[in-house]
């Protein structure tokens, strides 16, 4: 049973890579109309008609793609036109890591393809190919929009459809009630929580005079939704592009400002917001982000957590007989408990034990 299950699991993770230009839009879709959902409930509940609540809730997700490709757009066009300006300074790095590892015993050949990569114009390139397959701005945006619109007009059947199903797999109804307010209320708390970051950080960059302040801003929003690496990857550039302009002093006031910033959000607000919502243990969620972007690409670290979270509502959930599961996975909410009961009873016993030979 475990050699079939690891089988079926290696042939769905290889189907899902040869379709990820597509599922990957679809599932992004899916997630969005989870997450405005809510405001269609809202407006029914005050009598709007269907059809009405239906196009307002496709045009607020209209809305907001729009000004994340519009930013997205401006990111890059001022990332291509900032580049070259430390072009010099670019390559003296590359130079420095070159003669670094020509100490470490390298022959020329495999130094001069990793200096290669350091070329601004192949730096250029690169990140736009990834912004291109996160974005996808022709078919990918196409896909997007048009699963927007049909499931925002299904939306309309699943209170019914749900009942109706609910009598003979109750189970799976829950399961998926359970990861639908799970996914909205981690997405629409990052979403939320990440713009804080993405302005604070462009802030106190554009203060520090970093060049690029409002794409490095943008980068750390995107990478609020990455567990545990996101804050690594957002941290980098801006370190590099203070280092040119103001030296170690900058390094060290980018480092202090983003580490205070990624503590209370991402260690003391986040948890407090989303709570159990997501119940994932740390390695589960870390190997989660470097599995998804295997499978279908850089958005997979985005929606990692997501698409977790449905591998685990359609195999652990929704079966009452797999349901132990939770606990090894990452739900510690029963295993907190256990844990503090067992604490307190060594307390008591070694408070009992120590009075008994006092006495």
């Amino acid at each position: 049973m475990i050699l079939a299950g690891l089988g079926g699991a290696t042939v769905t993770a290889f189907g899902l890579f040869a379709i990820q230009s597509f599922f990957a839009p679809v599932f992004l879709a899916l997630i969005l109309t989870i997450c405005v959902h809510p405001l269609r409930r809202a407006l029914e509940r005050r009598g709007t008609p269907q059809g009405i609540a239906t196009g307002t809730v496709i045009a607020a997700v209209f809305i907001l793609l729009a000004a994340f490709v519009a930013a997205l757009v401006i990111a890059f066009a001022q990332f291509a036109a900032l580049l070259p300006q430390y072009a010099p300074q670019i390559q003296a790095i590359g130079q420095s890591i070159a003669d670094a590892l020509a100490v470490a015993g390298l022959d020329q050949q495999q130094i001069q393809a990793v200096v290669a990569n350091l070329d601004p114009s192949r730096l250029v390139a690169f990140v736009g190919g990834i912004l291109g397959s996160v974005t996808n701005i022709g078919f990918a945006l196409v896909i997007i929009l048009t699963t927007l619109i049909l499931m925002a007009m299904d939306a309309t059947f699943i209170p019914t459809l749900f009942r109706q199903v609910d009598a003979e797999r109750p189970a799976m109804i829950t399961s998926l009630q359970s990861f639908a307010g799970g996914v909205r209320k981690y997405m629409v708390a990052t979403t939320g929580l990440g713009i804080a970051q993405g302005v604070l950080n462009w802030v106190a960059l554009m203060i520090l005079g970093v060049p690029g302040a409002f794409l490095w801003g943008l980068l750390a929003f995107l990478c609020s939704f990455i567990p545990n690496i996101g804050y690594f990857i957002a941290i980098v550039p801006p370190l590099v592009f203070g280092y040119f302009t103001g030296g170690w002093g900058t390094v060290i006031a980018i480092v202090v400002i983003y580490g205070v910033i990624n503590a209370v959000v991402q260690s003391i607000i986040q948890p407090r917001i989303v709570g159990n919502a997501v119940a994932l243990s740390q390695t589960i969620t870390f190997v989660s982000v470097l599995f998804w972007a295997v499978v279908i690409g850089p958005i997979g670290a985005i929606l990692a957590i997501p698409l977790t979270l449905l591998v685990r509502t359609l195999l652990i959930d929704s079966d009452p007989a797999a349901r132990w599961w939770r606990p090894v996975i990452g739900d510690f909410s029963e295993t907190k408990l256990l844990m503090k009961t067992e604490t307190d009873q060594a307390k008591l016993r070694r408070n009992l034990k120590g009075t008994s030979h006092h006495g």
